[in-house]
C-alpha cells in the first residue's frame, strides 16, 4: 500500500478526495514438508528409555529450523527485490569485516537502522540476524554494550540487546556461504534458492515478509506389520512470500 497525500486546501474549492495506490502479493505453498523416521519394534523394546518422545522433539527441532531457514532466504531475497509500484527496492550494506569486527560490525548495523528511517521503515519490531562469530564480537564491543556508551548488553553473560534501536539475534540459520540452487532449502518451487556466498546478516522490519499456513505442525504415528515397526512423520504445509522490499537489507562482505 502507497501513501496518502496533503495540500493546502483553497477557500471555496470542493474537495474531492484522493486515493492510495495498492498492489498485491501472492504467496504460495511450498508444499508438504516431512521429517520422517522409521522406529524398530525390536529396537524399542530394547531401548531403555523412551525414544519416540526424543525422536519426536528432534522432528519438530529440524522443521522448526528449517523454517528459520527459509524466512532467512526470503528476506535476503527481498532485500534483493527490485521497485514494484509503489514499493521501492530492498538494499545492501557492505562490510568485509562483518564478522571479525565488533566495531564494523555495529557501524553497519547503525547503517541498516539510518537506510530504515529514510525510507520510513516503523522502528518498533526491527531485527538483525546474525552469526555466533559475529554476536560475541559485538559483546567485546565496549560502544555495544558499556552503559557509559548508552549500550545495551551485558558481558557477563555474553549478550547484546539491541544496536541502533535494532534487536539483534545470533543464529546459526542464515544461508550465509551458501549458493542454493536445489535441495531440501530450495522449496518446492524453487523461489527460495539465491547465492548466499557474500551473505553475512539481514536486517528487517516484520512487514518485510509474509508466511501463509495451510497445515500446521502436526506428528503422525502408525505401526506397520509388514516391516514391524512403527513409521512417524513430522509435517507442515507453509509458504514464504516477499511483502514489502524496503523493509528487509542485508548484509554482504562484497
Amino acid at each position: 500500500m502507497g501513501k496518502a497525500s496533503a495540500s493546502y486546501h483553497t477557500s471555496g474549492n470542493e474537495i474531492t478526495g484522493g486515493s492510495i495506490t495498492h498492489n498485491e502479493r501472492v504467496i504460495n505453498i511450498q508444499g508438504l514438508l516431512i521429517a520422517p523416521l522409521f522406529v524398530s519394534e525390536l529396537d524399542e523394546l530394547m531401548s531403555h528409555y523412551d525414544v519416540r518422545s526424543q525422536y519426536a522433539k528432534e522432528q519438530g527441532a529440524v522443521l522448526a529450523n528449517t523454517f528459520d531457514k527459509h524466512i532467512y532466504q526470503t528476506l535476503v531475497n527481498a532485500s534483493r527485490a527490485g521497485a514494484a509500484s509503489p514499493q521501492v527496492a530492498g538494499q545492501q550494506v557492505t562490510d568485509a569485516d562483518f564478522v571479525s569486527n565488533g566495531a564494523s560490525a555495529a557501524e553497519s548495523i547503525f547503517k541498516i537502522a539510518r537506510y530504515m528511517d529514510e525510507k520510513d521503515v516503523p522502528e518498533n519490531d526491527r531485527y538483525v540476524a546474525v552469526t555466533p562469530e559475529a554476536y560475541y564480537n559485538l559483546v567485546q564491543t565496549t560502544n555495544v554494550i558499556n552503559r557509559d556508551w548508552g549500550g545495551n548488553g551485558v558481558y557477563a553473560e555474553g549478550t547484546v540487546l539491541k544496536v541502533a534501536g535494532i534487536n539483534v539475534i545470533k543464529t546459526n540459520n542464515l544461508p550465509n556461504g551458501l549458493n542454493i540452487t536445489s535441495g531440501v532449502l530450495d522449496g518446492s518451487d524453487g523461489t527460495l534458492g539465491g547465492d548466499y556466498t557474500n551473505t553475512v546478516a539481514v536486517g528487517w522490519h516484520k512487514s518485510a515478509v509474509g508466511t501463509v499456513k495451510l497445515m500446521d505442525l502436526s506428528v503422525q504415528a502408525e505401526f506397520d506389520i509388514r516391516r514391524q515397526g512403527t513409521l512417524m512423520v513430522a509435517k507442515y504445509a507453509m509458504g514464504h512470500g516477499i511483502l514489502n522490499p524496503i523493509s528487509a537489507i542485508e548484509v554482504k562482505t562484497a
